[in-house]
């Protein structure tokens, strides 16, 4: 008898897909303005990205693969010793280890109870009825979000127990079919908050840094978003996003249960088991509360720029404290698989990326993505309201935010910029863009299998608010967005 693959090996028929795709890109007629190795290296992505929508293998396991291809193939250098050196070459990148840096602080907020103490602490405030829980979830969910850049953990590691609580509390759960009392709603607005929150600091979600490379590379540096340049631009469209969502939400899939006085009286009991604040959980305010004050470059406010500090060294300093202190000990960043899961795929394709710009693969998708739309007729506002959109939407094919931002995001943006758009609303816009499309289906990013396997949303419901949503979202953006980056001088 033949044994099958697990789950976390190879998957044949995926692979093989792969495979192909990749060797059928090789094959193809290769453009006059692309070298061999540019052409190569192209087919190489296209192959790597097919292997993760196809979920071949686990995303850490598939980046090691493209690694070896990129090292062994001498794509990027006929020198053996400088081509592993090329195809490791990311892993010195300040921005990846940010993100790694930050999910393992993020562990502290579980380890110590502070996240759900933050959870049950607004419920305990605004619980009275079920839209005020609602918007508790979401209060929640923007106070941990700049220092959470797993939105997973976040969304569905945090938030997500708390609201099944809840709605399991008021007798709600899907085994007896009362799905629609309140758990539908809060689960929506459990899910709908966390795209939001990730689009509004670059620390919230795990591809924003990249999105933060990509646009530097796409201007020759000439913008180069700080962690406080895009809190700021982020903030007024967010904030009103917030506003909304549970309003809409409700409006759309409106519970059954409005009053929810039980639900105060519930979380303050959740507080008294947590008891007073304990050591951890201050020291875990301490180091949140010194992390945001450095990321918004405060010392240099006061100080001057001989006192700045970049992102990634402050994450240091963070989590440093916490193993000084020992919130964390070094069983917990080893026990992280998540931050150095992250740290091995975005390093491999951060790499890719970089090497298909530096190779000229980008240039010439560009130039070919601009002249179809230029044969359009169409100006530089519909042209990068049309990169907009398709950028977006096109997250129905893709179950990875990082593969779909490695894989569109570098030619859009260069296509925009060629078209004449603005360059900072434009850049801003298609950096929102690639946390809205996390609202369009079940598998869009790592929380949506979390909330949806919950099992208090069907696919249907789950489709429709997400393509809702969608739309809310993009016009806020769009429209308070823009007035807002217009009052801030950014256009």
């Amino acid at each position: 008898m033949v044994q099958t693959t697990s789950s976390s090996g190879l998957r044949p028929i995926p692979a093989f897909v792969a495979l192909c795709i990749g060797l059928l890109i090789w094959l193809l007629p290769q453009p006059d303005t692309v070298s061999d190795q540019g052409w190569l290296m192209l087919a190489m992505f296209i192959g790597t990205i097919a292997a993760i929508i196809g979920k071949a293998m686990p995303i850490g396991a598939l980046s090691i693969l493209a690694i070896t291809l990129v090292a062994a193939s001498g794509v990027t250098s006929d020198n053996p010793g400088a081509s592993i050196k090329n195809a490791l070459g990311s892993f010195t990148s300040p921005l990846i280890w940010l993100i790694a840096i930050a999910i393992m602080i993020s562990r502290g907020l579980i380890k110590t109870g502070l996240g759900a103490r933050i959870g049950y602490h607004f419920i305990a405030l605004f619980g009275k009825r079920t839209l005020g829980i609602g918007y508790a979830l979401v209060l929640s969910e923007l106070t941990i979000a700049p220092v959470t850049p797993s939105n997973t953990a976040r969304g569905g590691g945090i938030i997500h127990p708390i609201m099944l609580s809840i709605a399991r509390s008021f007798g709600s759960s899907p085994e007896n079919n009362s799905t629609g009392k309140i758990g539908k709603y809060l689960a929506l607005v459990n899910y709908h908050a966390n795209p939001i929150t990730s689009a509004m600091f670059i620390t919230a979600t795990a591809p924003n840094p990249l999105t933060v490379k990509l646009i530097a590379e796409a201007t020759g540096a000439e913008i180069s978003l700080s962690w406080t340049t895009w809190a700021v631009a982020m903030l007024l469209p967010g904030l009103v996003a917030i506003a909304l969502m549970p309003l809409l939400l409700y409006w759309i899939y409106p519970p059954e249960i409005k009053k929810t006085e039980d639900a105060r009286t519930f979380a303050r009991q959740k507080l008294d088991d947590l008891g007073p604040l304990s050591r951890g959980e201050k020291i875990m305010l301490m180091v949140f509360s010194i992390l945001l004050a450095l990321w918004a470059d405060l010392p240099v406010w006061f100080f001057g720029e001989a006192y700045q500090l970049n992102a990634t060294t402050s994450a240091f300093i963070g989590l440093s404290i916490l193993l000084m202190s020992g919130v964390l000990v070094w069983q917990d960043i080893l026990a992280e698989k998540s931050a150095w899961d992250t740290l091995v795929w975005f390093g491999a394709l951060v790499m890719m990326a970089s090497q298909l710009n530096s190779l000229g693969v980008i240039s010439w998708f560009s130039a070919s993505i601009q002249g179809l739309i230029a044969q359009t007729g169409l100006g530089w506002a519909g042209a990068s309201g049309l990169l907009v959109l398709i950028f977006l939407y096109s997250h129905y094919f893709f179950a990875s935010t990082t593969a779909h931002i490695t894989a569109m995001m570098a030619a859009f943006l260069t296509v925009g910029l060629a078209m004449g758009a603005p360059p900072m609303p434009f850049v801003l816009m298609m950096a929102a863009a690639s946390s809205i499309m996390m609202t369009l289906t079940h598998y869009a990013t790592g929380t949506s299998p979390v909330i949806f396997g919950s099992n208090y949303v069907t696919l249907g419901e789950w489709w429709r608010a997400g393509f809702i949503m969608s739309i809310v979202n993009l016009t806020i953006w769009v429209v308070i967005g823009g007035l807002w980056w217009k009052l801030l001088g950014y256009w």
